[in-house]
């Protein structure tokens, strides 16, 4: 009994090996494709743009700092694979105005051809103690990493269905995939974007557009930087347990995902683990990837609950030293 069991298991094991090939999306050719990249001209969106341009996409750049956006298509220019390829700079702030964000789409597909690729990039943090956070810094973040993607995809999506093909790209954070102390204003825009990225690939996949959530870990980017100079000391201690990835080698991963139609893009040991412990009810691209998700869930459960009791322990350790520090102060 116990090998026809067996037997069973791997003969629908090898089944769904089989026919996965056979739903999963075809991957997007981007030589001479259009992709278009908000939050373009530094970080994480400048080197998927660089990346796109290396394998000879052509490319829209959308930021709000002109002079960045100048800089960065220099840079960029650099790795042409040959003469045809453009690099668009667009100045505009995507959360503000969605007039304004569907007129600049626009005019780069009247130059560049319809979107074949959009990758949200743009963001910002803020980082503090929930109730010392100022109560705008919430609106804004809403606005800028939430409304901030809504507003390009909605600009492009009626065009891609249209052609029946495309490509969605939000990039969200571990952040939006566990809520940390210090991010009480900035998780919650980035699980947003999980919400509306499984809500909206439902509506769109028959029509061949694939959405991709990348999920990329602390990473050495000019933002991530200045993040830093305001972390809670428990956001610090919290943080060294997990190594900082470099800007391009996680824009690689994003793009590589998104080429393929994977929903989940993650890099590293721990962004798997995370993005398998996350999976919930999210779209898979293979039944592979959801067998995956079934065989680890368990044992990857048990290793977030030791990660989550060592995080509680630096949060309360923290407390403890700054009401002694507090007592010493008041004793003086």
């Amino acid at each position: 009994m116990l090998l026809l069991a067996v037997a069973f298991i791997v003969a629908f094991v090898l089944l769904l090996y089989m026919v996965s090939p056979l739903i999963s999306p075809k991957p997007l050719k981007l030589p001479g494709a259009h992709v278009v990249v908000t939050g373009g001209s530094s970080g994480i969106g400048k080197c998927i743009a660089m990346e796109c341009y290396k394998q000879g996409a052509f490319i829209t750049l959308i930021a709000r700092d002109e002079n960045k956006l100048l800089q960065t298509k220099k840079e960029i220019e650099k790795y042409s694979v040959n003469d045809k390829q453009v690099v668009l700079c667009i100045s505009v702030d995507v959360s503000k105005d969605y007039e304004q964000v569907e007129n600049v789409l626009k005019q780069a597909q009247e130059k560049l051809g319809p979107v074949d690729m959009l990758v949200n990039c743009a963001g910002t943090s803020v980082t503090g103690k929930f109730e010392d956070i100022e109560v705008n810094s919430f609106e804004r973040l809403m606005a800028v990493n939430y409304l901030g993607s809504v507003y390009p995809s909605r600009a492009v999506i009626a065009t891609m269905k249209e052609r029946r093909m495309g490509r969605i790209v939000f990039v969200s954070s571990q952040a939006g995939q566990l809520g940390l102390f210090g991010y009480t204003a900035y998780s919650p825009t980035k699980f947003a974007l999980r919400g509306l990225a499984e809500a909206l690939q439902m509506e769109v996949k028959p029509y061949n557009i694939y959405i991709t959530v990348a999920y990329p870990p602390d990473t050495d980017t000019p933002g991530f930087a200045e993040e830093s100079k305001t972390k809670p000391l428990e956001t610090k201690l919290i943080s060294e347990t997990s190594s900082v990835c470099q800007a391009e080698q996680v824009a690689r991963v994003i793009v590589k995902d998104a080429i393929q139609g994977n929903f989940n893009s993650s890099v590293g040991s721990d962004g798997y683990m995370l993005s398998i412990l996350t999976s919930g009810m999210s779209p898979v691209t293979s039944i592979t990837e959801g067998l995956q998700q079934v065989v680890c869930m368990g044992i990857f459960r048990i290793v977030g609950l030791f990660y989550l009791g060592s995080f509680d322990s630096i949060v309360r350790r923290c407390m403890m030293q700054r009401e002694k520090s507090d007592s010493t102060d008041k004793n003086e």
